[in-house]
């Protein structure tokens, strides 16, 4: 599995230094990812390549823009894989993704 890679200065001069808004905006991204995870499991157990390539697309933004750099690869590989209609990919890198997950709730 991949290491979390948070680019923490890039995810500072997002938020103009103030580490107290970046922490809500982590907090804030801890539950909508847990959103946008569910709805990605949810689509490739139900074949929706549509709906993952959603929910992958909503990550990799989120995460791009927070400096979450490895989760936004992972969930960028997946939103391009979807958009061809194709599971292979999000299948492969789910459990990936998770561990991504797991290691941003321990930081």
């Amino acid at each position: 599995m991949s290491e979390l890679f948070w680019n923490k200065d890039f995810a500072l001069s997002q938020v103009d230094h103030d580490q107290e808004l970046l922490e809500e905006l982590l907090a804030i991204f801890q539950d909508s990812s847990a959103s946008d995870m569910a709805l990605l499991l949810r689509a490739v157990e139900t074949d929706d390549a549509i709906a993952a390539r959603g929910a992958s697309h909503s990550l990799k933004g989120a995460a791009a823009s927070l400096g979450l750099e490895a989760i936004r690869d992972v969930a960028m590989l997946i939103e391009q894989d979807c958009r061809d209609g194709s599971l292979a990919v999000a299948r492969e890198k789910l459990p990936q993704l998770e561990s991504l997950m797991t290691q941003l709730r321990e930081l």
